[in-house]
């Protein structure tokens, strides 16, 4: 690397090597704009770095390979993407560049810095435009270590999936690409937000603290559109519920009561916003004013149509522009192509018509098959009406919501948490969704062809290849339910069922009626033979492996979901307690299967709380029969956090294994809620949640009784697969999707302790 490109000495000549973002801001700079200072990592040190790597084949002719991916093989892409990602970011940056970097950002005496991908391309298309919109700024700390991460993130969003996928769909050769690096001081902000010009007028938006929050669709801002004269036509309050700032290191960082704790290592975090300043405009008239100013500024430069990022400094209330883009902006319009942003929650991408539903007591029997289903929430007695769905749309709800584990569980498309969803969609609009980056599109069915249909792209996750699968120690195994997934699952080299759900077989077949219908003789014994082919079923397909059955985990005698919102004293092995005839009923199902020569039947207890509890569930095990066979246990989920304390107390009473269900767990030992989507940071990562699984593991071993994993936190986060592995986890079970990378994380574990070891014992 030989050079910088300062932001205020970019000269025409250097708009491919800087890309169009800092071109923009440099030139600007130069105009005297309100610009932050900065410079360019130019695009011939990323090609440098990436023909630099030692890698495969995969890598070595990058960036000049064309990929030759088969784009609707998803599975494909993911594991190219993840490969390729990987490589970047065990490579190591030259030193003198990195030195080179922290002394020039350093006269800027900020704490912390932010990376922005800046690309240029001989080529004028808006595909390249579009790419450069996929591509995230990437925020570190100002010092050496930090820097060096930070440009390999930076580098690394070249081969996400996405960025694959987008390239070859549009024909773009990726050493088209020139792809640069804009390193500025991140300074904190009271305000930012964004404002877009067209011929029609001004709209902005505006929300407390860095830009974050409205980049990322999590608040929707304070909302105004203004006529050309600066007449203000439209004005509303916006839904500011959190707002991200920068730590402040010199001083230390603690936290405060509304505070969205971040990983140590992240230089920003995010906070809950108080009554008062949700309440509250952002922006007061004399700021809006100034925005306003600087846009008819800005038309000197892009005539009428344009649009600029904004943030106004906490320091000395300076307003900055922190990106300006020419031409047409279209993410707020209302037009056939508006894109809506969520969280994808469930793979693939498919093309359907919107069905919504806003009143939950006029649910229809069935839908049509092209249907998206569109709803505020979901709770899990809507799995037979979602069977028939092509993809689902909820406005509430995380990664572990009963919408996006349902969508898992029948392969189809989720998007959650998509403000405004049932106002935004009407029925019969023709949607895109993409389960994988959370966009949905609206589209005119005229413009789809039948390859666009893309649901051939969900389907194609199951083709998994399992050809050089290398066995472990760790078990793997499935979560499963549906009894129509066996045929496609039973084949592959899994240890077993690690995680049968009772709720979700029981609920098809029971159609939304209570379970009171067993007290009516006749339909007790056709849900009893209906309950026992469904267990039968998996019980014959996969033995000898083993099945693990989870018991109703219900509100007495009412099949539907249940959450931290409810009454959960309703809930688990007490609803048995206080109403023991349908936890016998499935006892006596469960003993005729053993009866009928299947001996691979296991039984995991949910949501137990007190050894009092287990002991009671434990009696009408032995009573029923089902111990009679050597190779049965009883389990229990540890999803209750005092089961961290009484684990060896539950031992003593009995319990052969437990199954760490982390849905559960992070929501009672961090206080949220599965259907909060907003609290995006205390998920299954948090520090609590990661040492209260090690502990778990940790006493499971020390007692020597199986321990296993069945949340969703495996699925959603594969890099702690490495920490459960070296912890000594027994078992692993995910869903079908995601049994082959799961794989590959275990061995990669397993072949990582196993080479440390071996280096030990040489050294």
């Amino acid at each position: 690397m030989e050079r910088l490109y300062w932001l205020n000495q970019i000269e025409q000549q250097d708009l491919v090597r800087v890309g169009d973002k800092a071109f923009n801001l440099g030139r600007l700079l130069q105009l005297r704009y309100p610009v932050a200072p900065g410079f360019v990592i130019a695009a011939d040190v990323t090609r440098e770095f990436l023909l630099n790597l030692d890698t495969e084949a995969l890598i070595t002719d990058l960036p000049y390979s064309e990929l030759h991916l088969d784009i609707t093989n998803w599975r494909q892409l993911q594991q190219v993407a993840s490969s390729l990602r990987q490589e970047i970011m065990i490579a190591n940056v030259p030193s003198t560049w990195v030195k080179l970097i922290f002394d020039a950002a350093s006269q800027w005496q900020a704490n912390c810095l932010i990376f922005s991908p800046t690309v240029g391309t001989n080529d004028t298309s808006s595909e390249i435009e579009d790419f450069s919109e996929l591509l995230e700024s990437q925020v570190c700390w100002c010092n050496i270590t930090e820097i060096a991460l930070a440009l390999k993130r930076s580098w690394s969003q070249l081969f996400r999936a996405r960025s694959l996928l987008y390239c070859k769909k549009k024909g773009i050769n990726l050493r088209q690409v020139n792809f640069g690096i804009l390193v500025q001081p991140l300074w904190d902000a009271t305000k930012s937000g964004l404002l877009v010009a067209n011929s029609s007028g001004l709209e902005v938006q505006a929300n407390w603290g860095l830009g974050n929050a409205i980049d990322s669709g999590e608040v929707n801002g304070d909302y105004y559109k203004i006529k050309p004269d600066g007449v203000i036509i439209e004005k509303s309050l916006g839904d500011k519920i959190l707002a991200y700032k920068v730590k402040d290191c010199s001083q230390g960082f603690l936290a405060q009561t509304n505070t969205i704790l971040e990983p140590e290592s992240s230089c920003l975090f995010s906070c809950l916003l108080d009554l008062q300043e949700q309440q509250k405009f952002a922006l007061s008239q004399t700021e809006l004013q100034e925005l306003l100013k600087l846009a008819n500024q800005l038309t000197k430069e892009f005539a009428t149509s344009f649009s600029y990022k904004w943030t106004i400094t906490k320091n000395n209330e300076t307003l900055y522009l922190t990106q300006v883009t020419p031409g047409e902006y279209t993410a707020y319009t209302n037009s056939p192509q508006q894109v809506i942003k969520g969280l994808g929650a469930s793979s693939g991408q498919v093309t359907g018509t919107a069905y919504l539903i806003t009143n939950f007591q006029e649910k229809p029997q069935k839908l049509a098959s092209d249907t998206i289903l569109v709803a505020s929430s979901i709770s899990i007695d809507w799995l037979p009406l979602m069977r028939n769905c092509k993809g689902v749309i909820t406005e509430f709800g995380g990664l572990t919501s009963h919408a996006a584990i349902l969508a898992r569980e029948l392969e189809i498309p989720s998007v959650v948490n998509v403000n405004k969803a049932t106002e935004l969609i009407k029925n019969g609009d023709k949607l895109t969704i993409n389960g994988d980056n959370g966009e949905i599109n609206k589209v005119k069915f005229s413009t789809i062809s039948s390859d666009q249909d893309l649901t051939e792209i969900t389907k194609s996750k199951q083709k998994q290849d399992f050809s050089t699968q290398i066995p472990t120690s760790t078990q793997l195994m499935v979560n499963l339910s549906q009894a129509h997934l066996i045929e496609q699952i039973q084949s592959l080299p899994i240890d077993g069922v690690g995680l049968l759900r009772s709720e979700l077989m029981a609920v098809y077949f029971l159609n939304e009626q209570n379970l009171s219908i067993l007290q009516n003789q006749e339909r007790r014994i056709e849900f009893h033979t209906r309950w026992f082919e469904q267990i039968i079923s998996f019980a014959s397909s996969f033995t000898p492996r083993p099945i693990f059955y989870r018991s109703l985990d219900l509100r007495f005698n009412v099949l539907e979901a249940t959450s931290t919102s409810q009454s959960l004293g309703e809930r688990g092995t007490f609803s048995y307690v206080q109403n023991p005839e349908i936890f016998e009923f499935e006892l006596a199902i469960l003993a005729q299967v053993q009866q009928a020569g299947f001996n691979n039947l296991r039984l995991i207890l949910p949501f137990v709380r007190s050894v009092e509890e287990f002991i009671f569930c434990r009696q009408k095990v032995e009573s029923s029969g089902l111990t009679h066979i050597p190779q049965f246990q009883l389990w229990i989920m540890a999803e209750v956090p005092s089961v961290l304390f009484m684990l060896p107390e539950y031992i003593k009473a009995g319990v052969q294994g437990i199954a760490i269900g982390t849905n559960d767990l992070t929501q009672l030992l961090l206080g949220v809620d599965r259907e909060f989507q907003q609290l995006r940071n205390l998920n299954e990562c948090h520090p609590a949640v990661m040492r209260a699984i090690k502990q778990l593991i940790d006493t499971a071993r020390s007692y020597n009784i199986p321990c296993s994993i069945c949340g969703q936190a495996p699925v959603l986060y594969p890099e702690i697969i490495d920490q459960l592995v070296q912890w000594g986890i027994t078992s692993i079970s995910v869903e079908p999707e995601a049994i082959q990378r799961t794989h590959h994380a275990i061995a990669r574990a397993e072949q990582r302790i196993i080479l440390e070891a071996a280096r030990k014992t040489l050294s």
